[in-house]
């Protein structure tokens, strides 16, 4: 576990070694300079260990505070542990399988923590007040905040600017997160489903530009465009939902729009043997998705990459419209509450979006054709394990159904969303739920 994994209280607090029967740690293991994240279960029954690591069955003994104990893959290798606890803190030495050469062993120095106990039986609504923000999406910054399946957090973004409800800059620019918070059994291959309850706009401004970004530019445009890209400030009237440039005059003297609050930001941390994606990217894992359909009411599914989830969200926007063509959307910050359920052992293979009357899938990448094919691919994969259907049938229902929606121009990847209609689906044997039937998506609660 690397320097920067500064717990908090929370994480921290002294439990007693009789009380570890069947409790979670997060061990990170240090791979050359690379931090491997595992899940370690422990049943503790006197001086005996039993559990689980990741996958892997784990045996070994406690001896005082002194913990040894062995994980065997399914392919024979053994790795073995041995570690001192503090608290509900541990450290110590790992010899495992040289990853190169499985005849010849390695030592790495590893790290954990212990996940803190569920205080209550029923799920909560945590309020979270920022201290610091995210400018990457990253599986080494220290969890934030705690929370199980079926919590909810209400907390508040700033502007894509790092600017706060109070006009005050709070961060750097480039869509500053708030996060991570750690989802408790969350594991790899799961899913995470978030569902934006409320997103309220709490300022009285908005930040944009005019112009056009370079994706949309002919020759001609990109000529007749150079001197824009200038900021815009717009007025957002709260009470009556709507927006207008601030202190317009001329052809956009009386305009206004209405207000739909969206966040630009919605991520769970990167997997093993990835670096820190900077919050203006966008991968399998979320991103800077800048899609218009992340709004309240609607639920995000993320593919689960690594322990508890780590989630990041931000860069709240007032409104966008489809692709973010001149760049910025209208930048503000938000109150926002989210409830986070979790889908045990249902892997995704691109971030979801479904809403009251639609399912979509976002495709994600450095062109538009690539993006319309991870779209598609999503959205196949999505008719045929929540809709019973082989791939000739998921095809068929694309061909008559899918629409295709231009998601984000603005950032260093296209994004480009599959939609289908759920009335055209009512009819399919699962079409009462797009979750799979023997899925849990309430996880450990």
């Amino acid at each position: 576990m690397p320097s920067s994994w500064k717990l908090s209280s929370l994480l921290l607090a002294a439990l007693p070694l009789n009380a570890l029967g069947a409790d979670q740690w997060i061990v990170a293991t240090d791979l050359w300079g690379n931090t491997n994240y595992q899940t370690l279960t422990l049943d503790i029954q006197g001086k005996r260990v039993a559990g689980i690591l990741d996958s892997a069955p784990v045996t070994g003994a406690l001896t005082g505070r002194q913990l040894q104990f062995t994980a065997t893959e399914s392919d024979g290798q053994v790795y073995h542990f041995d570690g001192r606890i503090d608290d509900a803190r541990m450290q110590g030495h790992s010899d495992q399988p040289d990853t190169n050469n499985h005849s010849a062993r390695a030592t790495h120095a590893f790290r954990a923590w212990q996940v803190p106990s569920r205080a209550a039986a029923t799920p909560q609504l945590h309020t979270f007040t920022p201290t610091d923000y995210s400018n990457t999406f990253s599986a080494d910054r220290a969890p934030v905040l705690v929370i199980w399946p079926g919590d909810s957090v209400q907390t508040k973004t700033l502007d894509s600017g790092g600017v706060d409800e109070k006009g005050i800059t709070r961060a750097l620019f480039g869509n500053p997160q708030v996060g991570p918070f750690f989802v408790v059994g969350a594991e790899p291959g799961d899913t995470l489903a978030i569902t934006l309850t409320s997103l309220k706009l709490n300022r009285d401004y908005a930040d944009s530009l005019d112009g056009v970004v370079g994706r949309l530019k002919t020759p001609r445009i990109a000529a007749e465009t150079t001197a824009l890209g200038e900021p815009v400030r717009w007025q957002l009237d709260r009470a009556r939902g709507v927006a207008r440039p601030h202190a317009a005059n001329g052809a956009l003297k009386n305009f206004e729009v209405p207000v739909k609050p969206m966040l630009g930001g919605l991520a769970v941390a990167p997997g093993f043997g990835y670096p820190p994606f900077s919050t203006g990217d966008t991968s399998d894992f979320g991103g800077n998705m800048d899609f218009n359909a992340v709004v309240e009411g609607n639920t995000v599914y993320l593919p689960v990459q690594q322990p508890g989830a780590l989630l990041y969200l931000g860069d709240g926007h007032a409104l966008q419209g489809d692709g973010e063509t001149t760049q910025w959307a209208l930048e503000t910050s938000l109150d926002v509450v989210v409830q986070v359920e979790l889908i045990k052992r249902h892997s995704i293979a691109t971030p979801r979006v479904e809403s009251p009357t639609q399912i979509m899938t976002l495709g994600q990448a450095g062109s538009s054709d690539d993006a319309l094919r991870i779209a598609t691919s999503g959205m196949l994969q999505w008719l045929r394990q929540a809709y019973g259907l082989n791939l000739s049938e998921a095809t068929q229902v694309l061909g008559v159904a899918v629409q295709y929606h231009v998601a984000n121009l603005a950032g260093r990847s296209v994004g480009v969303a599959a939609k289908i209609d759920k009335a055209v689906l009512k009819s399919l044997p699962a079409a009462a739920s797009t979750k799979p039937a023997n899925a849990s998506s309430t996880g450990n609660k």
